[in-house]
């Protein structure tokens, strides 16, 4: 059985008035991506030895993330993926992503 909807523990009710209360908590509140803060760092552990340039950091819908990432990869010229919050691009080109996100407004953090 699946949990679609929390319910507070009321699974089925014979009143034909009950109405189900919706006690999800608030959304988050996302700040633009151009304000929030990125860290941008290289990584080779569990690639087979290969160079893969990580941008962590991002807080926002998985479509704006991947608009993000195609954005990036075109600026740098390779290829790479987006996937829960972060961008994985492939080589070593920290100094093209970070010179890519200051101009959109982005804070970065370079970690060497």
């Amino acid at each position: 059985m699946s949990k679609a909807k929390n319910r507070n523990g009321v699974v089925f009710s014979t009143n034909p008035e009950f109405k189900y209360e919706d006690d999800s908590p608030l959304e988050k509140i996302l700040l633009p991506w151009t304000s929030q803060k990125m860290k941008i760092s290289l990584d080779k552990s569990g690639r087979a030895g290969k160079l893969v340039t990580l941008v962590e950091g991002f807080s926002g819908p998985d479509a704006e993330l991947e608009k993000l990432a195609k954005e990036l990869k075109t600026h740098c010229g390779t290829g790479g993926s987006a996937k829960e919050g972060m961008i994985l691009i492939q080589g070593d080109v920290r100094q093209k992503a970070a010179v890519f996100l200051e101009k959109k407004g982005v804070k970065i953090r370079l970690i060497s």
